[in-house]
């Protein structure tokens, strides 16, 4: 069946290629149509009360973001007008300010209680809440926080998550196509340097650059995808499909001398060899992306999905589009042909096949240091104080922490019904909680000096609904800290025990969240990732041993890998360590399959001895585990040395290193376990039992 449809595609391999750059057509459409989310916050699930308190806000109050404006040298008739000027940018929906509270400013702040005064007043400098009427990562308030940066002057900062994450989009747009850039030449070194023609590598490249355009076009199914996952696919998608490429073009020139003078016929069977053994590879890899999918945090599925997705076009397009370009060209292929750049690797793996004793011991000495550094690095969930602290909103917030010592806003929203004496007991006492400055609400003005009929009932309309009312909580503490933490689980206690349906709502009760909901999924998506990988070897080899071999190898790598942080002092974003557990084990346990696969052939099928088995295995693959470790770690070194976004840099950095640790364990490491668990593969494998051990 596929070897018919091979020689199909080979008759008509120009339709096939027209074909393949018309459909870049709706690709590039659907590219440029799938809206990208900057906050990886709204990828919590809706269930938590943070979530749902942010729909209220939106449902209730018409907004759903804000930001604290700092305003310095300006007087108070100018703040006037400068806020009046916010007030009209579109999706602004509106300022507070003393005014707002007292009714003009010809009432002096004087009037106000001396903490109120103190929390909007601090020399010659003064604090504005700006209210949006959309969520912090909407494109509306983004677009708003933009008009207001070109509305306000030197002497004006914006701060809040909303500025954060505008500023994360204005720089992951700027350096995506650099980071592609980067990863796309040091791929095409490796490959100039692997593969013995100067036109190939092009060639491969530019397959892959199709199937990366399909998969990024074919997003607009999900509506939106994270910023995150936008950065990583085409890195991601060319570091682990490309040995799809290479499989193909080895089977073709094989095939090419089965076949003498009838291309055509050796294409035509290069793809039905390369669909079998392209197939088995790929299912690993997407095993190892789908269990991102079982992550509560939403982030992990939408990389999930669209990297699974991916990997599936890449070999939709290896077995279609690459055969016709490969025909097509083959005549400049040979032409360019050059003598092989790599060394003959047989001496070095004789050598290393040989000293397995010592590879052992190598790993039992290192096991234990691994685990325990995978065990304890460290994580951030800051996504504003890893970013680059010349941006606009990394200014702003600075200023805001030393012109007010505020670092964090939290939100009351309190549901109606609480009596006016419960109220303001239960504000005393949330303002008594440690590290809280002020709490700011509607009877926050009223002073000895302010009657009730004095507070506008403009300002009321703003902070009241039928349902809820608002009050703003200044914390002295930084987002994703122990201390806030803390802070919030008491003042919700506090909350709560006035009134069940009310909440704490705000950036860092939403990071208290994430922590709590990724420490559940870092260790959920590993397991899945290892059950989903383990089945699928054991059904490959139809062993039950083997899967364990090589599942503890890859995992040995990880451990590695993740402990470098640990030793080195590094502190590693949130996500990094969930998405590496399942990436790197799905791409690189190809390596291993490799390996074992040729092992267990020269011991099921040929009757080899232990040892020339593993020595014939280790030898044909030595060279293609280099070439897909190394593709790997080009197209991922380049991020690293290219963004300035540390979530997107430290994942590429793991990944990266990743590729190379795991290539040299499954180079030195596994034939030593190979050698060592030899006799109970073959007791515990199902071709294997009859073998003379």
């Amino acid at each position: 069946m596929v070897i018919k449809f091979g020689k199909w595609l080979t008759k008509n391999k120009v339709f096939v290629i027209i074909f393949a750059l018309l459909l870049m057509v709706p690709a590039v459409i659907g590219y440029v149509s799938t809206r990208i989310n900057y906050d990886v916050l709204s990828y919590l699930p809706n269930s938590l009360e943070t979530v749902s308190g942010q729909d209220i806000m939106v449902d209730e109050f018409g907004m759903g973001a804000f930001s604290m404006v700092i305003v310095e040298d300006m007087e108070n008739k100018d703040v006037v007008t400068l806020k009046e000027k916010i007030k009209k940018v579109e999706h602004v929906e509106d300022v507070l300010w003393y005014d707002d509270a007292l009714g003009s400013i010809t009432i002096p702040s004087e009037i106000l209680p001396s903490k109120y005064k103190k929390a909007l007043f601090n020399g010659n400098a003064t604090m504005m809440i700006v209210l949006f009427d959309d969520t912090t990562s909407a494109d509306t308030t983004m677009e708003a926080i933009e008009n207001m940066r070109s509305l306000v002057e030197k002497q004006v900062f914006i701060s809040g998550m909303s500025g954060v994450v505008t500023d994360i989009k204005n720089l992951a747009m700027a350096e995506m196509p650099i980071y592609v850039a980067v990863a796309a030449t040091l791929a095409l070194i490796v490959l100039l340097l692997a593969m013995d023609s100067l036109v190939t590598p092009f060639i491969f490249l530019f397959g892959i650059g199709l199937a990366i355009i399909y998969n990024l076009g074919s997003n607009i199914i999900f509506g939106e995808i994270s910023y995150i996952t936008q950065a990583l696919t085409a890195i991601l998608q060319l570091g682990v499909t490309m040995d799809y490429s290479i499989f193909l073009l080895e089977s073709y020139e094989a095939n090419k001398i089965r076949f003498e003078g009838d291309k055509n016929r050796a294409m035509a069977h290069a793809i039905s060899n390369t669909f079998k053994s392209v197939t088995s590879s790929s299912v690993t890899t997407i095993a190892g992306f789908a269990a991102l999918c079982f992550m509560t945090f939403k982030l992990g599925m939408d990389l999930g999905l669209v990297m699974a997705k991916g990997v599936i076009i890449g070999v939709i397009v290896c077995l279609t589009v690459l055969p016709a370009l490969i025909l097509c060209f083959d005549k400049v292929i040979e032409k360019t042909t050059h003598r092989n750049l790599i060394p003959n690797l047989d001496g070095v793996s004789k050598g290393i096949v040989k000293i397995w004793p010592a590879a052992l011991i190598l790993f039992i000495v290192l096991i234990g240091p691994a685990f325990y550094g995978n065990s304890n690095y460290e994580i951030y969930y800051d996504i504003a104080g890893a970013l680059p602290q010349d941006l606009d909103s990394a200014v702003a917030n600075k200023k805001l922490e030393k012109t007010f010592d505020m670092n964090n806003t939290h939100i009351l929203l309190m549901k109606n019904g609480i009596s006016s004496k419960d109220k303001a007991a239960m504000l005393e006492e949330v303002e008594g909680v440690k590290g809280v400055k002020w709490v700011l609400g509607i009877d926050s003005f009223k002073g000895v000096n302010v009657p009730d009929n004095m507070i506008p009932q403009d300002y009321r309309a703003m902070v009241k609904s039928k349902d809820y009312e608002i009050a703003f909580v200044c914390s002295d503490y930084k987002t994703a800290t122990e201390e806030v933490n803390t802070q919030i689980a008491e003042i919700n206690n506090i909350v709560k025990g006035y009134s069940k349906e009310s909440m704490v709502i705000g950036e860092a009760p939403l990071t208290k969240d994430l922590q709590d909901v990724t420490d559940i999924d870092l260790a959920s998506v590993n397991y899945v990732s290892i059950i989903a990988i383990f089945i699928i070897i054991m059904l490959t080899f139809r062993s039950l041993l083997i899967p364990i071999i090589l599942v503890a190898v890859i995992e040995f790598a990880i451990f590695l890998n993740m402990s470098v942080p640990f030793y080195s002092g590094e502190t590693l974003p949130f996500v990094a360590g969930i998405v590496i557990g399942a990436v790197q084990l799905g791409a690189t346990v190809d390596y291993a399959i490799l390996m074992t696969s040729r092992y267990h052939k020269e011991r099921a099928e040929r009757k080899k001895g232990k040892k020339e088995a593993i020595a014939i295995a280790h030898k044909t693959s030595i060279k293609s585990i280099l070439i897909s470790g190394m593709c790997l770690f080009a197209s991922t070194f380049g991020v690293t040395i290219s963004s300035n976004i540390d979530m997107i840099q430290s994942i590429c950095t793991l990944l990266s290193r990743g590729a190379i640790i795991s290539t040299i364990v499954v180079i030195v490491i596994l034939p030593a376990m190979l050698m060592v668990f030899d006799k109970w593969i073959c007791k515990t494998t199902w071709d294997m039992r009859s073998i003379d051990y």
